[in-house]
């Protein structure tokens, strides 16, 4: 039987995506390419995993907006980067957890969808 082998790609609208993807490469340095999104490469020097997984539809862990989604990035230092974000004046959640997956922590963009950010154990 043919099958699904793994995530090929988060796809949204955006009000702005120019704009959207020049905020996500600014504060969290994602590599935006000329064609305005981002290709990440596996390599077995990177923690982690990609995860796909459906949410109650009244869930709040995406935040007590509207929204339909939530975005999960790797990071490479967590409290490193929610210092950085906070500095720019970004909405940063004030909570943190640690669980044996790593830690997490959250923020929301410019346009008010909240993203997780994701530290692996290693």
């Amino acid at each position: 039987m043919a099958k699904v082998t793994g995530l090929g790609g988060i796809f949204f609208k955006s009000r702005d995506p120019a704009a959207l993807s020049a905020w996500y490469a600014k504060h969290l340095g994602l590599a935006v390419d000329d064609w305005g999104g981002v290709r990440f490469n596996e390599d077995e020097e990177r923690a982690g995993y990609t995860l796909w997984s459906p949410f109650a539809a009244d869930t709040t862990y995406f935040g007590a907006g509207p929204q339909p989604y939530m975005v999960n990035f790797r990071v490479d230092d967590l409290d490193a980067l929610l210092v950085q974000l906070r500095a720019a004046g970004i909405e940063v959640d004030e909570r943190v957890d640690s669980s044996e997956f790593g830690r997490f922590g959250w923020a929301t963009d410019p346009e008010g969808t909240r993203i997780e950010l994701w530290q692996p154990s290693t």
